[in-house]
């Protein structure tokens, strides 16, 4: 083990890859297919919503590719916003994520699995459904609390198997398509088309893959690993999304694709052979999907809490190291169990996603984190975005536009989420900031090579 109990660098490129793709591929995928086409309204516009809304997300990632490579710490965020000398900003990022955004996370994706499972064994419905949703938590998390090197390898094949349902889709799909569908014409009087109203309802399916930076300590050779996969993880997510839009949108025709609230569901009823189990097809699809968002959840989101308590900023407990396993132990268990009281008051997840706001506000300020650190001397990042103005500026907008819309969905909730985080974490920052502040003011600690 490492001799001052911190984290040590495991990982490679390929776990790299698995949690960016895995976290970003999720639930919203199976939604998001229907909301594009109704907002986008035609099929030529549908299809470039999705193509654009993969190319919006390039920019961001370029951005904390070089953080990442400058600081390749544990905490993502955390520790730019702090190196930028908006440390009351990154305590409260942390203070959010942790009260109302990770663990909520966990409890949500677990029982959407559980309504899935229900669909083919109704005996999970109600109590014993929370009860499997705790279950499938708590085999996950020992999976990642007993190995890093153990959780990267379960999450490589996850995500490799979560892909191969969309790639039958994709392939199937352009099988039997019908070339008609995309010559479809909106009825007069129908709404007219929105390309930004089209790449708006796509924003949401392309976050996650940032999910890396909150563990770049824990990768070798962090300079080459994470921009490699960072990029790498958009274009793959850009490629798989865009070749399904095509698809759903050549299965079925565009006014019904435009009403369905379960598109590739739907579409997939257009396949022969496949029409009459598409429902059970899709699934079984969700249930590996979500799985592999939910490990990858387990596995990352620990690491920032850790990072926060190594710098005195988060309960203490919180930066324990396990003296065999080597993970943040503590923190693991923490998050998990509160994920697991959640699963038993799931009507409280509903008011915690109004919590949003403030990260996406934040995420504003980590890419703007790149004009103050780029001044610092120990700002050597060994991978430089291009044009790095103009790229900050286009990652900025992205995640701007992302932050309006959320707002305009619910904006007095949003603000009154907001003015929780502040009233409840300010002074609990100023209290950890004078007990702890001046003993570590490097955030996330030392990470062994």
């Amino acid at each position: 083990m490492s001799s001052n109990g911190s984290l040590t660098r495991k990982l490679g490129f390929w776990s790299a890859l698995a949690i960016a793709v895995g976290t970003t591929i999720g639930s919203g995928i199976f939604v998001s297919s229907g909301d594009v086409a109704k907002a986008a309204g035609i099929p030529s516009i549908s299809i470039l919503a999705w193509i654009i809304g993969g190319v919006i997300a390039i920019p961001q990632v370029m951005v904390l590719a070089e953080l990442s490579t400058a600081y390749p710490q544990n905490g993502s965020g955390y520790v730019y916003l702090n190196k930028a000398g908006w440390r009351p900003l990154a305590f409260l990022y942390g203070w959010a994520t942790f009260w109302a955004l990770d663990p909520p996370s966990i409890s949500i994706m677990a029982l959407a699995i559980v309504a899935y499972t229900a669909s083919f064994f109704p005996f999970f419905a109600g109590i014993a459904g929370k009860l499997l949703g705790v279950a499938i938590i708590l085999i996950i998390t020992a999976i990642h609390y007993r190995s890093v090197k153990a959780g990267g390898s379960f999450q490589v094949i996850i995500t490799a198997v979560k892909i191969i349902p969309f790639i039958i889709v994709i392939v199937l799909g352009f099988m039997y398509m019908n070339f008609d569908n995309f010559s479809y014409t909106p009825a007069a009087g129908a709404a007219s088309s929105s390309l930004i109203g089209g790449v708006s309802a796509t924003t949401w399916a392309y976050t996650g893959m940032a999910a890396i930076c909150f563990m770049a300590g824990e990768f070798k050779n962090p300079g080459k690993v994470l921009p490699k996969a960072l990029i790498s993880s958009v274009l793959i997510v850009l490629g798989l999304y865009t070749l399904l839009a095509v698809c759903v949108t050549g299965l079925m025709p565009f006014d019904k694709l435009m009403g369905s609230s379960s598109a590739v569901s739907d579409a997939v009823k257009y396949i022969p052979g496949l029409s009459g189990m598409a429902s059970s097809f899709v699934a079984v699809t969700a249930i590996i999907v979500i799985l592999g968002s939910l490990s990858s959840c387990i596995m990352f989101q620990p690491r920032l809490e850790y990072a926060m308590a190594k710098d005195g900023l988060f309960f203490q407990r919180f930066a324990k190291v396990h003296p065999k396993f080597e993970t943040p132990s503590f923190s693991i268990l923490a998050q998990v169990t509160f994920a697991c009281i959640l699963v038993f008051f799931s009507n409280l997840t509903e008011l915690l996603g109004y919590f949003t706001l403030i990260q996406l506000v934040i995420n504003i300020l980590d890419f703007a984190a790149v004009y103050k650190c780029r001044k610092r001397e120990d700002y050597n990042p060994i991978y430089r975005m291009p044009v790095w103005r103009i790229t900050t500026i286009l990652a900025i907008a992205g995640a701007g536009w992302l932050a309006w819309g959320t707002f305009t969905w619910a904006p007095v909730q949003g603000m009154i989420a907001a003015g929780i985080v502040i009233a409840t974490g300010l002074p609990v920052y100023y209290y950890w900031e004078r007990k702890y502040g001046s003993k570590n003011s490097n955030s996330s600690g030392n990470i062994v090579a």
